[in-house]
């Protein structure tokens, strides 16, 4: 298994350009257009893991819960890491999964050895590329921690791997399947709030604590790069609803800005020891980053990215359409489509605002929402969800979904197409920032296929 890039190794590089944005390559003679593929249904589905932290504890936590899914393999550096995790598969499953570990290798000895159906990868960033490509051309389908890759050409290199191999490749977007997500999702799909605008993401979260880790292997991003570098949570929901390279639109272009890199630099000043290796470090990175995206159909996307200032979380999760908006962190809806039966916020804003369009919130109209709402998704499976999984249920039903249409042969939820796009926002806003804000256009992973294929739709 390969390493993750030293922090100095990744700073070496902070003063080049990023490279050219490639909007456009023909696709190799038999590579095959992958959005809507259905793989053969397997009966169970072997799966192994690169990767052995504390996201992949969880997810075998979880695994183990789900029906057909057979954990069949563990890789990592770390020997000890897998002898632990390997321990909880036997506890909850009864079975002891095979053991690669050691050296760069032992995830290609691994693919080679045990041919397992699909391959979840939780490593470094840098590395998931490379490992995907790797994984589909030993046959499995890769299943990859976000972001898909960190740069255009290691994008594109999936994208042909995955039309190549016939094997699908999933981002492992999480957050799309949060109650909220899927319930807007729905509402979406019936046309609700009427034709779409606008949408506001975000990942605001706060982790300069990450810097007192052990093993800090974000500070080395924060130091060499100056961009949205983690933008697929809070873009990747927006774009299920906007249907984006799903028949309806796409991205077309970004313009991105960033603010002064502080809070980095002064949290290591006063929380970190006079030896400690960030001591004295730049840290490029804005603290935080605005993007702008437009589609080609004219709408228009906010991204937003920090996880340095001392702030709340958030992700935003705001879509605006011609009949009324939905928004999250509160939960909370406005518009036409209510109708006046609907209660009005118990706390509106004060001055002549307080009649005009009243936010519904709060606990009583959250519950309400939900009962006229909720996804068939969450309705089927949300309680198990919740009872098993700590974030609120969405890693559940991201794994139980992907088990199931892979057990069925049905396609995906999300293609390798939409993983590459919504990726595409760290490379191309790195390099608008680094250009003045000028504006990038995004790559056609498609090649134009995206026009023929088939929307998200509500799945029972």
């Amino acid at each position: 298994m390969s390493r993750a890039i030293p922090i100095a190794e990744l700073i070496h590089t902070r003063n080049t350009a990023p490279g050219p944005t490639d909007t456009a390559r023909p696709r190799p003679v038999g590579s095959v257009y992958m959005g809507g593929f259905r793989a053969p249904a397997l009966a169970d589905v072997h799966l192994a893991i690169i990767g052995i932290g504390e996201r992949s504890m969880s997810q075998i936590e979880l695994l183990a819960q789900i029906p057909h899914a057979d954990i069949v393999g563990l890789c990592d550096l770390n020997a000890e890491a897998a002898t632990a995790a390997a321990s909880q598969v036997e506890a909850l499953c009864g079975t002891r999964p095979a053991l690669f570990c050691g050296d760069a290798d032992a995830y290609l000895r691994m693919l080679r050895e045990l041919r397992p159906d699909a391959v979840m990868i939780n490593t470094a960033w840098e590395q998931h590329a490379s490992m995907a490509i790797a994984v589909m051309e030993h046959g499995a389908h890769a299943l990859v921690e976000v972001p898909l890759a960190t740069t255009l050409d290691g994008l594109w290199q999936v994208v042909d791997a995955a039309e190549r191999t016939q094997r699908h490749c999933m981002m492992l977007e999480n957050v799309n399947y949060g109650r909220d997500e899927l319930m807007f999702l729905n509402m979406v799909r019936q046309g609700l709030i009427g034709e779409l605008l606008h949408g506001e993401a975000a990942y605001i979260h706060e982790l300069r604590h990450q810097m007192l880790a052990e093993h800090d292997w974000r500070s080395g991003h924060f130091a060499a790069r100056n961009g949205n570098l983690y933008p697929t949570h809070g873009v990747g929901p927006i774009a299920q609803y906007m249907s984006i390279a799903r028949g309806e639109d796409t991205f077309e272009r970004i313009v991105s800005l960033g603010s002064p890199a502080r809070g980095r630099e002064l949290f290591a000043r006063a929380e970190l020891s006079d030896n400690h290796p960030l001591q004295g470090t730049r840290f490029d990175c804005a603290d935080i980053n605005t993007s702008i995206i437009r589609t080609r159909l004219g709408r228009t996307i906010m991204v937003q990215w920090d996880e340095t200032s001392p702030r709340p979380y958030d992700r935003k999760n705001l879509i605006q359409g011609t009949r009324g908006t939905l928004a999250g962190f509160p939960t909370r809806m406005a518009g036409d489509f209510l109708g006046e039966a609907t209660p009005v916020n118990p706390h509106p804003a004060d001055g002549y605002n307080r009649d005009l369009h009243p936010w519904w919130c709060g606990a009583e109209a959250e519950a309400e929402m939900h009962a006229r709402w909720d996804h068939p998704l969450y309705r089927r499976l949300g309680a198990r969800a919740i009872a098993l999984d700590k974030r609120g249920g969405m890693n559940y039903l991201l794994f139980a979904r992907i088990i199931e249409c892979l057990h069925r042969g049905e396609a995906l939820d999300q293609n390798v197409y939409e993983g590459a796009l919504w990726s595409a926002i760290a490379p191309l806003s790195e390099k608008s920032v680094h250009e003045g804000g000028m504006p990038q256009l995004f790559p056609d992973f498609t090649r134009g296929d995206w026009k023929h294929t088939t929307p998200l739709g509500i799945v029972p």
